[in-house]
């Protein structure tokens, strides 16, 4: 019992380290950038930072912590951010307070994305393995037409859709009055939208996402998440029930990804459906794959070194990707080297056996 309580410390320190390194960061990002010394690309860079770093984390819940391979979570990062971008603009009159307007969108974003990941995940759950990936690969796509096809309004007298599947219909079939605007112009995304977004809110939304992943990794429900990912059929003969719990995981992901979305819609003046395509979905595993599968700081680190880089590289001008390419296969190489892997076991308190017995 002492050793099992000793574990079980070990975790919630872990976590807690978690918290306050983010917090710390968040800090000193934010001291620099009120002093003026981070540079005008970084700057930009902050809110889109924040946002793949939820990205990664929840997508590392389907991946690592449940074990299934999900291609499409980009398609849930654009509905949440399409949803966001309608909440926080039509109502801009009646809520003229932006951070309010900001947390109603994100709130927005989480919803229909869960919305969108329960609708996917009741038939596409029931997959495995590659065919789990190619109908999540399909739906981001199918996503990414949909909204394309979307041309939306709103005036005085509410919102106003036209679903533009032949393409012969344009903004006036909306029907607006004088004083209405287009929100969404179909292929051409969402144009003339307030940017609201801000990296306090990209901070707060981090937190949220952490909070809610590692007390869902370290709470019953999580622990039979785990087990499906380490032996299904195990599992399931002692009775866990594997629909539910495979549920709650993608559906908690897909909210957090279109929290994500909506913050990412709301830092553009401009955005198209295109920007969520298969690449972004793959952009989003390889910091998870980078960072270690099921390893929640990994996944913060990747997210913000893999998205700085490029920018970072910009100087080396036509060989910037093929230098940033180089990189990733050799830190690949690097962290499944077993000698690095025994250095960072000795440095990490608890290794994933540990954390699972501890809590089992």
């Amino acid at each position: 019992m002492k050793l099992k309580s000793r574990k079980l410390k070990k975790t919630t320190v872990i976590d807690f380290a978690t918290y306050i390194g983010v917090i710390l960061v968040f800090i000193v990002m934010n001291t620099l950038k009120s002093q003026g010394m981070l540079t005008r690309s970084l700057t930009g860079q902050l809110i889109p930072i924040c946002c793949y770093i939820v990205m990664a984390v929840s997508l590392n819940l389907t991946v690592g912590i449940l074990g299934e391979l999900s291609l499409g979570h980009a398609g849930f990062m654009s509905v949440g951010a399409f949803s966001g971008i309608v909440a926080a603009m039509s109502l801009q009159s009646v809520i003229p307070s932006e951070p309010l307007r900001l947390a109603i969108a994100l709130v927005v974003g989480a919803f229909f994305a869960a919305i969108a990941g329960t609708l996917v995940g009741i038939p596409v759950l029931r997959l495995r393995g590659d065919y789990l990936a190619i109908v999540t690969l399909a739906f981001g796509e199918i996503i990414k037409e949909l909204i394309n096809c979307l041309i939306i309004g709103v005036d005085e007298s509410g919102l106003h859709i036209v679903f533009n599947a032949t393409g012969t219909k344009s903004v006036n079939d909306l029907g607006l009055s004088e004083a209405g605007r287009v929100l969404i112009k179909g292929a051409q995304g969402a144009t003339g939208t307030q940017t609201i977004a801000s990296f306090t809110a990209g901070f707060i939304l981090i937190m949220i996402s952490l909070v809610i992943i590692l007390n869902l990794v370290r709470s019953r429900s999580g622990r039979a998440i785990m087990a499906l990912r380490d032996n299904r059929i195990a599992a399931e003969s002692v009775g866990i029930n594997v629909t539910k719990y495979k549920m709650m995981a993608f559906v908690t992901s897909a909210a957090l990804a279109g929290a994500a979305g909506a913050l990412y819609g709301l830092n553009f003046s401009n955005l198209v459906a295109t920007k969520f395509d298969f690449n972004t979905s793959i952009l989003v595993l390889v910091f998870v794959v980078l960072g270690g599968l099921g390893n929640i700081w990994g996944s913060i680190i990747a997210a913000t070194v893999l998205t700085i880089l490029p920018e970072a590289l910009r100087g080396f001008a036509d060989y910037r990707m093929l230098i940033y390419a180089i990189v990733l296969i050799l830190v690949m190489l690097a962290t499944n080297n077993p000698q690095l892997k025994a250095l960072f076991a000795k440095l990490i308190p608890v290794r994933k056996g540990e954390e699972v017995n501890g809590q089992a």
